[in-house]
Order: structure tokens, then sequence, then C-alpha cells
């Protein structure tokens, strides 16, 4: 495969309310709620970015275990993921350094926009997944399975050490890593995602391959 880092940058995929409110904790919305919502997405979304590096390789699934060409990963969860593929796109994608910045200022004067805040910042980074995963199956003309990132299931987040190594995110996009293997921006990903010529049986949701049922965020299956 490729040794190409590819890099996208999007425009602004349309906000969901809904979304915003289920990583926000709401079960419900009122015209407060609403305002407060309104006006943070209006403070905040002309300093977003939507950013993707991304590189697509071979994959080999033997058992439990992963092979990605450059790097090996042993987790059940992800395998049976991957298991029919013939390639996987390893991608990384941040809506950029800003929304911290406002979330820190608003956490000290306002924790209730802090939170909307947190929330949109969480839709923002899905929606951007969402676009990028929409493309590549387009431009590909090919079914994606299911986006798997490190923390999901089995997989540990260890491997986001494999995934910078070979995207080298922070010059790429501008996404470093910690010594906990927590990103900057928070609001960033990285991801596996599987290319197959079969049908995709599991719906394309991002609680899918995740066993932990119990998230306040777990969207409705």
């Amino acid at each position: 495969m490729s040794s190409i880092i590819h890099i996208k940058t999007y425009n602004e995929p349309p906000f969901c309310e809904k979304e915003i409110l289920r990583y926000s904790g709401c079960k419900s919305t009122d015209s407060e709620i609403s305002a407060l919502m309104q006006s943070a997405i209006g403070e905040v979304r002309k300093k977003l970015i939507y950013k993707v590096c991304y590189r697509e390789l071979q994959i080999a699934v033997n058992g439990d275990v992963c092979d990605f060409e450059h790097f090996s990963v042993q987790s059940k969860n992800l395998a049976d993921n991957l298991k029919d593929c013939f390639s996987v796109i390893v991608f990384s994608a941040t809506v950029g350094i800003e929304i911290d910045r406002l979330i820190t200022k608003y956490g000290r004067i306002s924790p209730s926009k802090a939170l909307a805040l947190q929330a949109i910042g969480a839709e923002r980074i899905e929606a951007l997944c969402d676009a990028f995963c929409e493309d590549i199956a387009k431009e590909k003309n090919i079914t994606l399975k299911p986006r798997f990132s490190p923390g999901y299931g089995d997989l540990p987040l260890s491997v986001q050490r494999d995934i910078f190594n070979i995207l080298d995110c922070s010059k790429r996009i501008g996404v470093f890593l910690n010594d906990s293997m927590l990103m900057s921006p928070s609001k960033s990903v990285t991801a596996f995602v599987g290319l197959t010529n079969g049908e995709v049986k599991q719906k394309m949701h991002k609680c899918d391959s995740c066993d932990k049922i119990d998230c306040s965020y777990r969207g409705a299956l």
C-alpha cells in the first residue's frame, strides 16, 4: 500500500442539536437550554477547523492479531471488526485547539457554557469522522466497516503510539499525544476503518463496536 500520508480539510458539517444534547447529558430541551446551545455554537463555529490525515494499509488478521504492515495489534474486538477486510484506513481527525481554550475560559466563569462547548466539541469531531468515512466510501466506491478507535472494547489506548508514528499527526494536522495516551487538541480522534467488498451487517454507528453498555453517552442502537 502507499506510504503517502494524505490530508483532507472539510467545510463545516451540519450541526445536530440532538447529538449535542446527548453529549451534554440532557434528556430534553427547553428555551433556556436551546439558547445556551445556540450561543455556544455561535461563539465557537468560526474557530473550528476540520482536518484529517490518513494512510491506507494492508491488513492481515490471524486469530486475535491484526497485522498492519508497520505494526501489529492483539485485540479480539478489532480482529472481529476487520476480519473480512482487504485493507484498512488508519486516520486521525481534529477540530482544532480553539474550542479547548474556550472550554477552559468558560470553566472559570460559566460552567454551563463550558459543558455546552464540551458537548459541541464531541458532536463536531464525530460529525467530521462521519464526513470523512462517507467521503472515503464514495471516493473508492467501497463498503466501510464501522470505525474502531483505541479505547473501544479490548483495543488498548497504547495503540495511539503506533498510529501517531505512521501518520506524523503533530506535523500533519497539529495533534499531539502525551504520556497518558491522551490527545491535544482534546477534540481529536484516531481510528481504524476497514475496507471490504462484502456486505457490512453492522449498523454504521460509533457505539456498535464498544461493549461499555453503561456509558452515559451511548447512542440508541
